[in-house]
């Protein structure tokens, strides 16, 4: 099972953008989300940012997630 996890924009550069997530800072793709801008949330699989989504659907994301570990 693959999972795109949301994280937060930090800076864009070009097509790519550096993203992070619990103070893990990485760098993604950019290209399929081109209206992403820095302080948005995309959902990142496999190193590329697939999709921009709203805080409050990151946040619960994160709340299942959490759940999900607690089974």
């Amino acid at each position: 099972m693959c999972l795109a996890i949301p994280t937060q924009i930090e800076r864009i550069d070009g097509e790519k953008g550096t993203v992070a997530l619990a103070g893990h800072r990485t760098e993604v793709l950019l290209s399929l989300v081109p209206e992403a801008k820095v302080g948005d949330w995309v959902l990142v699989h496999a190193g590329i940012a697939i999709a921009t989504v709203s805080a409050e659907d990151a946040h619960e994301t994160f709340a299942l997630l959490r759940e999900t570990e607690a089974l």
